[in-house]
């Protein structure tokens, strides 16, 4: 292997690769914040939440997902294996199947939004300029694109692509952007303007942590090559957290100021406002491309998890095919029940993996990753037993599957899902790790790698 080769598969990266520092990671997860579909999700807080509620929401959740965010990253650079590898450690080798097939899943199903959104941003660009969308065909160039990044690997991405370009084009479309939105409307009538209802503040939160969450069970995957935990805290936290605030807010504002309708249709409003607002679109639909790179590759690692010796790079270009397909075949829907899905997953999922790393002291080795036991049946409960009270809380997934749990008839509490489902997984798991723990590994497996 190459001393820039970071076709890594699930071993502890080497230390010839670990050379992403703070800033790199910082490069990294910012650019990754800077999405439409970010922006996308923003324009689902309103106009259900009033301007003021639902900055509150996005305030708290994105402090709550970052933070959790950051956490992952840095328990990832410790242990220097990709996210779902990682779960081997709390959940077992075997039991890390469960997550890992949970992830693969939502990795292909943000593969296709992300290219639905770029291949819709550029056929409405496309269509006011030149009078043809061809959206088709802009789902298959993107695909490409992010064919090539994610075969490029992180390293490589960062070197190649955002040191030299997103950090210079980026931040000034968001900036013209964010002057677009604010320019012509009247942002003091829709801030005093109250809340059409059917949303609350605490599910606005849980929206907007869905969004952040989703990004946890892929952080390791970057953050493996990075020099230091500390940088990959603060790099990946402080990286992600504004970008994602901020479009965020900036796709709630367009909704309301502009008088979009529908946020699936932002990308055409956005379009239609000018030359310069079209360049700005222009840059962050060709930005996007690494939303879908990171979805495609992270796809591609946790496969491995489960099939350690498969090729990564013809699992990349099946995971980017898939993703591509998808998005050829399905259209821009409404989201909101996905983001709410994966949180109910994801957040206990992560309490589970903070509470078994306090207890074996702050820090993951290679034994406890590969010489895991099987299974750890008591911490697979606890994060049975979040992801049962997320949904208590706050019903989501297939229809049939809503109606059999609001016949519980659950409680109304007013605090969201989140909070809930995490401290409960976490406690349950702070003593199933205790009690596991002092009983020694039991249902050991010889590791394959």
């Amino acid at each position: 292997m190459s001393e820039n080769d970071t076709s890594w598969g699930i071993d502890p990266v080497p230390e010839r690769l670990r050379v992403l520092g703070g800033f790199d990671l910082a490069l990294l997860w910012g650019n990754l914040g800077v999405s439409l579909l970010v922006v996308v999700a923003g324009a689902i807080l309103v106009p259900a939440l009033s301007l003021p509620s639902a900055f509150v929401a996005i305030a708290i959740g994105c402090l709550i997902g970052n933070l959790m965010l950051a956490v992952a990253g840095l328990i990832g650079a410790q242990a220097r294996v990709p996210a779902m590898t990682l779960m081997r450690a709390p959940l077992g080798e075997r039991g890390s199947f469960l997550p890992t097939a949970i992830n693969i899943v939502q990795c292909l199903g943000w593969t296709v939004f992300e290219l639905l959104v770029i291949a819709t941003a550029a056929a409405a660009l496309s269509d006011q300029l030149f009078g043809v969308g061809a959206q088709w065909a802009w789902t298959l160039v993107f695909g490409a694109a992010a064919l090539a990044m994610a075969l490029a690997g992180p390293i490589g991405v960062v070197r190649t692509v955002l040191r030299r370009v997103a950090i210079w084009v980026v931040p000034l479309a968001v900036a013209y952007l964010i002057w677009w939105a604010l320019g012509d409307g009247n942002l003091s009538a829709v801030w005093s303007s109250p809340g059409e209802g059917g949303l609350s503040t605490w599910q606005g939160i849980d929206i907007v942590v869905g969004v952040t969450v989703s990004w946890v069970p892929l952080a390791a995957d970057y953050t493996r090559f990075a020099r230091t935990p500390r940088g990959a805290f603060w790099g990946t936290g402080l990286g992600y957290l504004l970008p994602d605030a901020l479009l965020l807010a900036l796709g709630a504002i367009i909704l309301l100021t502009r008088e979009v309708g529908d946020a699936a249709a932002l990308p055409a409003a956005v379009a239609a406002g000018g030359i310069v607002a079209l360049l700005a679109l222009l840059a962050l639909t060709v930005a996007e491309t690494d939303e879908a790179f990171a979805n495609a590759y992270s796809g591609a690692i946790s496969i491995q998890n489960l099939f350690p010796g498969a090729p990564q790079r013809l699992l990349i270009v099946a995971t980017t095919t898939v993703g591509t397909l998808g998005a050829l075949a399905l259209s821009l829907t409404s989201f909101q029940s996905f983001l709410f899905l994966l949180g109910s997953f994801f957040v206990p999922l992560f309490a589970v993996l903070l509470a078994d790393w306090l207890l074996t002291g702050r820090s993951y080795s290679g034994d406890d990753v590969f010489g895991a036991p099987a299974w750890r049946p008591g911490m697979i409960g606890a994060w049975v037993v979040g992801f049962g009270t997320y949904q208590y809380l706050s019903p989501t997934g297939p229809a049939w599957w809503v109606e059999q749990i609001q016949r519980l008839d659950p409680p109304v509490w007013g605090i969201g899902a989140t909070l809930p489902s995490f401290a409960a997984a976490f406690t349950v798991g702070l003593a199933a790790a205790a009690v596991s723990r002092r009983r020694g590994p039991t249902l050991a497996v010889t590791h394959r790698r």
